[in-house]
């Protein structure tokens, strides 16, 4: 039961964060694409926005794929925790906790999944296990 849980968890996460990369990256599922992220970075005060962006969105879209997969899970979920950290500096810590409120609800929770997750393993169902990689 614990692999098929961790199995669900790394699904729903790291395809969303997937999902979330691609938005930026190549204007998938009604993003902005790379040059309208990059505006959003520049207005946040993240500057250069261009080069920031891609690294945000490419760390979202593979981190993310890998995270789903089960492989390489504990840089994968370090990866996503990287970028959850800085959206939580950058946008959404300033408005509190609560999502409703635009606040940081969500990147928190996404930090501790990918974080948790990272410390636990894996599982059975995942890349790391059938490889025999990272203690699994």
């Amino acid at each position: 039961m614990t692999a098929t849980g961790l199995l669900l968890i790394r699904l729903m996460f790291g395809l969303t964060f997937a999902a979330h990369g691609s938005q930026k990256l190549l204007g998938w599922f009604g993003g902005p694409g790379l040059k309208g992220a990059a505006a959003m970075f520049e207005s946040l005060g993240v500057k250069p926005g261009l080069p920031m962006a891609f690294l945000a969105a490419l760390g979202e879209l593979v981190s993310g794929l890998a995270f789903a997969a089960g492989f390489a899970t504990p840089i994968a979920g370090v990866i996503m925790a990287a970028v959850m950290v800085g959206a939580t500096f950058t946008v959404t810590g300033k408005q509190g906790f609560w999502i409703l409120n635009g606040g940081a609800e969500y990147t928190v929770s996404i930090l501790a999944v990918a974080v948790g997750v990272a410390l636990i393993g894996a599982g059975r169902y995942s890349l790391d296990h059938v490889i025999g990689w990272l203690g699994q």
